[in-house]
């Protein structure tokens, strides 16, 4: 007489009960993968997907990390400026500077830009040096309390390795078709003809620089030299020296956008730089970024910058 018991553990229903739950944990997967995707979509609901934006609409421009020159983006600028669609751009800006050829760019692609229509700009965590030079470059500067900003001036760095290179047995020579060729020598200290080369370099930028504050803020030039000193100063502090216009944030320029230019503050906001990568990318570049900014490193890398510089601090490079 057959045990039922024994049927119950068969081979065969041990196979039945396997595919069962082999099932089962696919369908589970599946719908947590579902629920991912949902939770995704409605973090990023009010945005309008990046190449499929429709009718009226408000951009943003992210600038993070170090500035520099960059085709794309001025190509980018240029479309905004061309778009009907795009009622205003937002510029929001969170960087120590960087390259004073590239902050130039950028200014001047925003005043080409604010031609067209409305810019205003807002300085979230940091917005120094090259990046303040940036966010001159709108109609409307914001920053937070505690932001920081400011930061105005031109740096060149050199070091002297001289002596290390002694120590290690280590000769450089060269042979230049004048004085100030390949100077100053890293082998070396600076010499006063280099030195008033340098200098002469950094003045003439820096005079720009001091140009573009005495206009953007309506400060005459002796005002706007005397906080061109290459302080860094709160958010607060820049309202009361008029480096910038209020305290707030992207909340406050969509306010500021509607009240003086009569832009519906309610428009969906499209991320219009930076740009992002393939079909997909805006997934992956939200997920990353969000990762990145949690972590404290979002627009950080290795960036090589050698030559003349807006920058607050200059980071090690590894």
């Amino acid at each position: 007489m057959t045990d039922p018991a024994s049927k119950i553990h068969s081979p065969a229903h041990e196979a039945l009960a396997a595919d069962r739950y082999r099932r089962s944990r696919g369908f589970w997967r599946w719908l947590a993968f579902l629920a991912a995707a949902i939770a995704i979509f409605a973090l990023v609901g009010r945005f309008v997907l990046p190449g499929e934006a429709g009718g009226e609409r408000i951009a943003r421009v992210t600038i993070s990390g170090t500035i520099g020159t960059d085709a794309q983006r001025v190509a980018m600028l240029d479309e905004l400026a061309e778009d009907d669609g795009v009622k205003a751009v937002i510029v929001a800006i969170n960087s120590p500077g960087g390259t004073t050829a590239g902050g130039e760019e950028l200014y001047e692609d925003l005043r080409r830009l604010s031609e067209a229509k409305p810019t205003v700009a807002v300085i979230r965590e940091l917005g120094a040096s090259a990046a303040y030079m940036t966010a001159l470059g709108t109609d409307q500067i914001f920053a937070r309390r505690l932001s920081i900003v400011g930061s105005i001036g031109v740096l060149f760095q050199h070091v002297n390795a001289g002596k290390l290179l002694d120590t290690i047995g280590i000769d450089l020579d060269k042979v230049a078709s004048g004085p100030l060729k390949a100077e100053p020598d890293v082998n070396e200290p600076i010499s006063p003809e280099v030195r008033a080369s340098i200098a002469a370099l950094v003045g003439d930028s820096f005079d720009w620089f001091v140009d573009i504050v005495a206009e953007r803020r309506n400060m005459d030039e002796a005002r706007a030299r005397s906080l061109a000193d290459g302080r860094i100063v709160t958010g607060r502090v820049g309202v009361e020296t008029g480096l910038i216009d209020a305290i707030g944030g992207e909340r406050e320029a969509l306010v500021w956008l509607e009240s003086e230019h009569g832009i519906d503050k309610d428009l969906n906001i499209v991320q219009a730089w930076p740009l992002p990568r393939g079909n997909y990318g805006w997934v992956a570049d939200f997920v990353s970024g969000s990762a990145r900014s949690i972590l404290g490193l979002e627009g950080q890398g290795p960036v090589m910058l050698d030559g003349l510089i807006s920058l607050w601090q200059v980071e090690p490079i590894p």
